[in-house]
């Protein structure tokens, strides 16, 4: 008997053609190059995040050392402060002051959030006011938002009923200025408070404003030498002690 064997038979395996790129090739540049469309995309934004970020620091190190020097000058400035037909400090002094910042993260670079300025402006002597009852809470109202810190008291006649209601207010003024960046918006948002008068001002500037001349401007709108600060960019807001309004170019040119 005759054992018959099958002959081996020879699988080939198809020829892979090395040129033509793989799933994954085109899927790597694909994702590549949207990466890269990305990355180009983000660079501008972050180039103005850490530039308006320079600027910050700049400023907060310039008012720093502004204000520092002013604190012992001690000058008094140019500026009447009128609490409606309450009262009126006239030519307050420039005493202490400090400047703040904050930081946060933008689009993972940590940035100043805010530079914050205080000062204080005192007046020479305390003031006494005596009103009427009915007109006590409207005064107190005003006096509150005016910064200004008071006590008040009753005055009674001998029969116990109240004659007069009477503040004792010392003159001194809280003011404010404060610059914030809009990151995303390419702006610096600056609040001015109780500067030249008991209201807010808002002003909204581009960051290449914010520069020394700026500054300088500043101080000179705090110490009542001039307003060219406010004419520098547009005004925003006027927030007075009891509205918001907002302000035409024809009414910020009218201030003075």
């Amino acid at each position: 008997m005759t054992n018959a064997t099958t002959p081996a038979t020879k699988t080939f395996a198809p020829m892979v053609d090395s040129t033509k790129p793989t799933l994954l090739d085109e899927l790597r540049e694909k994702s590549e190059a949207l990466r890269a469309e990305g990355e180009a995309a983000r660079r501008p934004l972050e180039d103005g995040i850490r530039e308006i970020d320079r600027i910050l620091w700049r400023a907060f190190r310039w008012i720093d050392e502004a204000v520092g020097h002013l604190a012992v000058i001690r000058p008094q400035v140019g500026h009447t402060f009128h609490l409606g037909q309450i009262m009126s400090l006239e030519r307050p002094r420039f005493e202490r002051a400090f400047v703040s910042f904050r930081r946060k993260p933008v689009a993972n670079i940590e940035v100043l959030e805010h530079v914050e300025l205080f000062y204080r402006l005192d007046g020479d002597k305390p003031v006494i006011l005596r009103v009427p009852p009915m007109q006590a809470g409207s005064i107190e109202e005003r006096l509150r938002t005016s910064t200004m810190p008071y006590q008040y008291q009753t005055e009674h006649d001998e029969r116990r009923v109240v004659r007069h209601g009477v503040f004792h207010v010392t003159p001194q003024i809280t003011s404010t200025v404060r610059l914030e960046p809009d990151y995303r918006e390419q702006t610096i948002h600056v609040a001015l408070r109780n500067i030249d008068r008991f209201e807010s001002l808002h002003l909204e500037f581009q960051p290449d404003k914010v520069n020394e001349a700026a500054l300088e401007q500043l101080v000179k709108f705090m110490l009542g030498e001039s307003n060219g600060f406010i004419r520098l960019a547009p005004l925003k807001l006027i927030r007075g002690m009891r509205q918001e309004v907002p302000v035409s170019p024809a009414a910020a040119a009218s201030r003075s």
